[in-house]
């Protein structure tokens, strides 16, 4: 039995939900702007109040760990990390545009076979984070910093359809301008579609050190910066 804590906060979207050997038993949503600050303390404690007036003992928190908004992630993990500590309960990580084709997957939106999802999250300008999955999510191509063109697909869109997805599609479509390419609206990136992807990683035992881990942002600035000032 696995009773696990989801907090997602990786877009302007707070959501948090609690499931029971992998059945929603608790969700809060607030869509209303990055409200993170106030909403998912606000959420948490609901849904750890709900957890212990069930007698359930919390197993493990799964976290969005980005790419995705700055103060989002920060929030999201710095709280995830703080209950793992306080309740000695396992984190688990959950890529943001993995996350992403859940949805897009259980809603069965797209029926090709060979279809391979790619999943975005808004940068700036014609800018995203992108990765590109098949349908078994089996990881097609790695997350990206992408400047999006005519071009920038087009190698994998030649082969086979592309279904593009996330807050981050929609002004990418004029651009991309290809037969093989759809457009998936209304796709956000939940605390109740984290799931499936937190249930596998908790059987697997595959689990974050509560101590070292730090979302996406962080380990891609670090990456980026001149081994002087490490």
């Amino acid at each position: 039995m696995s009773c696990i804590l989801h907090i997602e906060t990786s877009t302007d979207v707070c959501s948090v939900a609690v499931s029971l050997d992998g059945a929603c038993i608790f969700e809060e949503e607030d869509h209303s702007g990055p409200n993170h600050s106030v909403q998912s303390g606000v959420f948490i404690d609901h849904a750890l109040t709900y957890i212990d007036q069930h007698l359930h003992t919390l197993d493990a928190v799964a976290v969005s760990c980005g790419p995705g908004s700055y103060t989002g992630l920060r929030i999201g993990v710095s709280t995830a990390k703080g209950i793992c500590y306080g309740r000695d309960a396992k984190l688990i990580a959950i890529p943001t545009l993995e996350l992403l084709c859940v949805p897009v997957l259980l809603g069965e939106k797209v029926k090709e076979e060979d279809a391979l999802l790619c999943p975005m999250i808004d940068a700036r300008r014609m800018e995203v984070y992108a990765q590109l999955f098949d349908r078994s999510l089996k990881e097609v191509r790695p997350i990206q910093a992408d400047i999006v063109d005519a071009e920038t697909y087009k190698a994998f869109l030649d082969e086979r359809p592309v279904y593009f997805f996330g807050n981050g599609a929609a002004k990418c479509m004029d651009t991309i301008n290809h037969p093989n390419a759809h457009l998936i609206e209304g796709i956000e990136p939940l605390a109740r579609w984290m799931f499936p992807l937190a249930e596998r990683r908790f059987f697997q035992e595959k689990f974050e050190d509560v101590a070292y881990f730090v979302p996406f942002y962080l380990k891609d600035f670090v990456a980026k910066m001149p081994k002087k000032l490490l």
